[in-house]
């Protein structure tokens, strides 16, 4: 029989060295005996015959044998104590005073130190912003205590945090969700590895960082350290950052290591979505759910990552620290993690604190360790204190033990602690580095998205104008975000001083007002600013959310985002709206800048302010960055990475909803007007579901025109990869970077899939008038579903493919047009089957939304191609756009501006699709 293919349908239009001993007059106890000695008294659990190397030293020691043989030997020569002190997190406080920041005495505790080391030696908290010179020598004094005084000589592995930089006064960056706006994955990877760079010196070998929790629950206080809602998103730049943080070796390290910081991926798993937002609250879910979305980043991200936490919350009843099926069925058996899990802070005691499923701190202990969970953080009652003497009762299994113990050894090898764990010499020569701060500045510039620009408001003109007001609570103050110390503000630019910086040498006088607090509804700010509106030329107002630093955020401050800061409300906080009202009241054009951590649901802004930028938590030059983008010197290229919704009401509104959890009927969605007028309708009766922006949308000071969309492959197998190839054209006047999103939707599936879903992106840099081709590739397993037999299973079938964002399809490449123009639809036909043929190439297309009902679809344009068999031929249909025109209310035909759906095949089944937009 004959059978045709469509393709490329086209629409016209330093030298490491161990910290010295201090040699001044300083009173400190830094001093070892030279020999090994050991306070404890138990026996060791084996009786096995010890290996050498061929140097005659133990062969864990050995930094050229390999991992599993190091692990192998060192395994039985530890007794249980040695063994439990490996899976339990201590402090580096326990001997020496982190807590005061300004405090640089270099003394310590010798008895507290002991102790930590008998109990607590697998890893170490040490993240406190205390001076480098305190940090670098604290480390020193642990591990040199752990390599010379103790059995068998176990270095630990410093912790801190570095979600968005180096949490102990390295560079902060901007938000992780504000990041992801960026799509670009070489800048996260960037990030990380500087985060590597000034952490690695001092000591530090485990990082607390990517979050690959999905921001899809927006009350949820955490949802700005996410990559956003999307998992093909998080799972990209979560690998990004994981590669980031450990590539390369740290100095001086066995021939085996395998990386320089251990990233720690976290929550495993679904900790983004608990019920009512509420921080560790449960989350609901099935396997297919757990499989099709929360897991997914993990295993893009992860396999590779030398650590993984897991979440405080239980999923579908199970606590994910006790969770066997995460933490042993899939993460250990099917996927092969090799490294430690760990739990986060105090999570250990929940089963028996939160979730109800135990009734002692053994049995919270034993569940953990046998079900897969290797470390215990601190903040709880350290509950594997038990694990001795339950091992020793028959009541846990010594095989778990060993095993558990084993990831955390593999993991020290990896990291080639065993050879040097110390600080190096130069251990701030990568701290704030010129390159560093270059990098800083171009990853706040592509976070900022531009959400909307109404009659080209934005750019201003540092020529045009005399004056702008900058207004608002977010604009003389910077936030950077949740996990950063105090100190971090030290180094940053709020907006008000990006303005003055990028405003320098020109004429233009900035006029500020803070006009009230981000905390209250007091308005008695408002009268400074609106005199300060209407002696400018424009204004610029700065609202938003606050997070705290971590030495605020804990003692209770008050916050709106951040670790258990959860809301139960998406608009603005206090006088903030009024703010804004009463500068438009001024008739002043007024561009809004949302500063969050989250997005914002104001439907009044949305309405009124004549341009909407979103800033999610900037970094150190975050308010550089901005007055940059305002004023023209930057082109923005952001592309939100959430979903913002009308109001809190119509959440979630993540993009890709399963088909039919957006139901319409034929009186759509209600409103409340700005005049309080109720016009009612149906789903929702007074908001819509579709939010204000969706998942991929923003814009930019230039033009991008799409064309020439190509596929290497018509049909495709489960194992092929597709590529999908379009041009793209910047058709505007400024240079600009265009984030090429390729989205795909599963037509038919056995079971219900999203109505689309990302599926590749690319960022490219384009001049006025330069055309570039960009291909994305797609592996075909990426389409796979978890079918109703409980695997993954890539469905034969159709699947179309869209880019643009995923609230404006640029149609498989985007052609605007007129209503004197013509429509030139383009399409390769090839005969793949065995006898010549002749196929009728039909085009239909359908009015998506217009002022009166119109049909489902109309036949617009068709051709007959005589194919041979293997025979390709470029098929043309020319449409003129009048014919799309509709008899509207006012008694005439009209071509109404808006999208239209362009089909190829039949009316019954569709080859290839697209879109339009007619102006």
């Amino acid at each position: 029989m004959k059978t045709v293919a469509w393709t490329g349908f086209v629409l016209a239009a330093s030298t490491p060295a161990v910290l010295a001993q201090d040699s001044t007059s300083r009173s400190t106890s830094y001093s070892f005996s030279t020999t090994r000695t050991t306070t404890r008294t138990t026996t060791r659990t084996s009786t096995s015959t010890s290996t050498s190397s061929p140097s005659g030293r133990p062969l864990y020691k050995d930094p050229n044998a390999s991992i599993d043989d190091r692990v192998k030997d060192l395994l039985p020569r530890m007794t249980i104590e040695e063994k439990v002190a490996q899976l339990i997190q201590g402090d580096i406080n326990g001997w020496m005073n982190m807590t005061d920041a300004k405090d640089n005495t270099l003394t310590y505790n010798a008895t507290g130190l002991a102790e930590m080391m008998k109990y607590k030696a697998g890893s170490i908290w040490a993240g406190y912003s205390s001076t480098y010179e305190k940090l670098a020598y604290a480390i020193t004094v642990g591990q040199k205590y752990l390599m010379e005084n103790t059995t068998l000589g176990i270095p630990a592995m410093f912790q801190s945090e570095g979600l968005h930089g180096f949490t102990n006064n390295g560079t902060i960056f901007p938000s992780p969700l504000s990041m992801a706006c960026s799509f670009n994955n070489d800048l996260i990877r960037r990030v990380a590895e500087a985060t590597t760079n000034e952490a690695e010196p001092l000591g530090i070998s485990q990082i607390f960082a990517p979050v690959l929790d999905l921001s899809r629950e927006l009350r949820w206080g955490r949802v700005e350290e996410n990559f956003g809602e999307d998992h093909f998103l998080n799972g990209e730049m979560g690998l990004a950052f994981v590669e980031g943080l450990q590539t390369g070796k740290r100095h001086n390290t066995s021939s085996t290591a395998l990386a320089r910081m251990a990233a720690t991926c976290k929550h495993f798993a679904a900790f983004g979505t608990p019920q009512g937002g509420l921080n560790i609250a449960p989350v609901a879910g099935g396997e297919r759910e757990l499989r099709s979305l929360y897991l997914r980043p993990f295993n893009r991200a992860c396999l590779n990552s030398l650590s993984i936490m897991t979440a405080y919350s239980s999923y579908d009843g199970i606590p994910a620290a006790t969770n066997k099926h995460l933490l042993t069925d899939i993460l250990r058996r099917e996927w092969g993690y090799k490294y430690w899990a760990v739990s986060d802070a105090g999570a250990v005691d929940l089963p028996m604190t939160l979730h109800g499923t135990c009734d002692s701190r053994e049995c919270c202990a034993k569940q953990c360790l046998e079900n897969g969970l290797q470390g215990e953080m601190g903040g709880g009652t350290y509950t594997y204190l038990t694990l001795p003497a339950q091992i020793r009762a028959g009541k846990v299994s010594q095989a778990a033990l060993d095993e558990t113990v084993g990831y955390m050894l593999r993991t020290k090898f990896a990291l080639g602690l065993f050879e040097n764990p110390y600080p190096y010499a130069n251990y701030t020569g990568q701290v704030r580095t010129k390159e560093t701060l270059d990098l800083l500045l171009e990853v706040e510039r592509e976070s900022i998205t531009l959400l909307e620009n109404r009659n080209n408001t934005l750019p201003l003109s540092k020529t045009g104008i005399k004056s702008v007001a900058l207004i608002g609570p977010s604009a003389g103050q910077v936030i950077l975000g949740d996990y950063v110390f105090s100190g971090a503000k030290d180094n940053a630019v709020s907006p008000l001083d990006g303005f003055k910086r990028v405003l320098a040498g020109s004429n233009v006088q900035v006029n500020y007002a803070e006009g009230c607090k981000l905390w209250s509804a007091s308005e008695d700010g408002f009268p400074e600013a609106v005199a300060a509106a209407q002696k400018s030329d424009v204004a610029v107002v700065a609202v938003g959310t606050w997070s705290l630093d971590q030495t605020l955020l804990w003692a209770g401050v008050n916050a709106t985002t951040g670790e258990h800061v959860d809301v139960s409300d998406l608009g603005l906080v206090g006088a903030q709206l009024n703010l804004i009202k009463a500068i438009k009241a001024t008739g002043k054009k007024v561009i809004v800048v949302y500063v969050s951590g989250k997005p914002i649901a104001e439907t009044w802004v949305y309405r009124n302010a004549d341009a909407i930028i979103s800033q999610f938590y900037g970094g150190e030059l975050q308010g550089v960055a901005l007055a940059e983008v305002i004023f023209g010197d930057y082109n923005p290229s952001g592309r939100t990475s959430v979903s913002w919704p009308r109001s809190v009401g119509t959440a979630p509104a993540f993009y890709d909803y399963l088909k039919g959890a957006r139901p319409v009927d034929w009186t759509g969605p209600g409103r409340i007007e700005d005049d309080g007028t109720l016009v009612f309708g149906h789903e929702y009766t007074l908001d819509s579901p579709v939010p204000f922006w969706s998942f991929g949308h923003g814009l930019s000071y230039t033009t991008f025109q799409y064309s020439g969309l190509k596929f290497n492959k018509s049909v495709l197998s489960a194992t092929d990869t597709l590529i999908v190839t379009v041009n793209v054209k910047n058709t505007g006047k400024r240079a600009g970077k265009e984030v090429v999103q390729v989205y795909m939707t599963d037509v038919f599936s056995s079971v219900v899939t999203p109505v689309q879903s990302l599926q590749g992106y690319t960022k490219v840099d384009l001049q006025p008038g330069q055309s570039k081709s960009v291909s994305v590739s797609i592996p075909v397993q990426n389409l796979a579903v978890w079918t109703l037999d409980n695997k993954f299973v890539v469905e034969p079938g159709k699947f179309t493919v869209q880019l643009g964002s995923s609230q404006t399809v640029y149609i498989n490449g985007t052609s605007v047009l007129s209503a004197s123009d013509t429509l030139v639809v383009t399409v390769n036909v090839k005969n793949t089957g065995n006898r010549a043929g002749k196929e009728v190439v039909q085009v239909y297309m359908t009015d998506v939304v217009s002022s009166v009902v119109t049909p489902v679809q109309s036949l617009q344009g068709y051709a007959k191609v005589d194919l041979k068999p293997n025979q390709s031929k470029s098929v043309s249909i020319s449409i003129p756009v009048q014919n799309l025109a509709v008899w509207t209310l006012d008694s005439k035909f009209v071509v109404e501006p808006g999208k239209f759906t362009v089909q190829l095949g039949s009316s019954q089944t569709i080859r290839i699709n697209g879109t339009v937009t007619v102006q």
